[in-house]
């Protein structure tokens, strides 16, 4: 079927306006674009056995979406140990854990990407949106270049400046700042409910990976990163 100049241009300019409000998204990392949970369990678990708190996945779920002093701080609470420890010795205990991760990460590769992340993630790019990564992991950046995927991200949130971590909405907030966008125009993916919690404080349109039950608070939910669809999120987002 041949189609006239005329009905190009209505197909184009309907295509544009998809989402044209939207001009970048603020990724999490964790869940989203890899799964590094198993990494974390290992390397908090070792810790936790080695000042006697012991715990299980169950317990784990609990850590996921925050900061790694908040992390600490639960599992110390978990082993009735939260004021057996200064803070300098609390920060030190954060750093064994984060050195065991830095070791177990190694392993990363871009065969590690979640499903469908790399062909969103380019479809993004092709249409014009900037992208930025909004990680409570301070490893980031290391993670990024193992999967291969540090070109795509024009900005990367450094957690160390922030004051608060999620659900608090700073990270997305610096994240469309450092994109040099409001907030408003932007779209954060997320995995955990803190995280969806943090993005709808930003004032962002929020799109959750995981269980309808888990992501009820996001305006719009998948359950696989494979059931990305550029398309449906910023017709969403421009709907909202």
């Amino acid at each position: 079927m041949k189609w006239s100049k005329d009905e190009r241009n209505s197909v184009l300019k309907a295509r544009q306006k998809v989402g044209a409000g939207m001009r970048g998204i603020v990724f999490d990392l964790d869940g989203v674009l890899t799964d590094t949970a198993e990494y974390h369990y290992q390397a908090w678990k070792a810790l936790g056995e080695k000042i006697g708190i012991p715990f299980d996945r169950a317990f784990n779920e609990n850590l996921k979406g925050i900061s790694r002093m908040d992390s600490l701080e639960r599992i110390l609470e978990l082993g009735h140990k939260e004021n057996d420890y200064t803070q300098a010795e609390k920060e030190i205990l954060a750093s064994d854990k984060n050195e065991h991760y830095k070791e177990l990460i190694l392993e990363i590769t871009p065969k590690d990407l979640l499903p469908g992340i790399k062909a969103f993630i380019e479809a993004a790019k092709a249409r014009g949106l900037r992208l930025a990564l909004a990680s409570a992991s301070k490893n980031g950046p290391v993670i990024l270049e193992r999967l291969g995927m540090t070109d795509y991200f024009e900005a990367v949130v450094d957690p160390s400046t922030l004051e608060h971590g999620k659900p608090d909405p700073e990270i997305f907030t610096k994240g469309a700042e450092l994109l040099g966008l409001p907030a408003e125009e932007c779209v954060g993916i997320e995995d955990a409910q803190a995280g969806i919690a943090a993005i709808n404080a930003a004032g962002m349109f929020s799109v959750g990976v995981g269980s309808a039950e888990s992501m009820k608070e996001a305006d719009l939910f998948v359950e696989s990163t494979a059931d990305l669809d550029l398309d449906e999120i910023m017709r969403a987002a421009a709907a909202k």
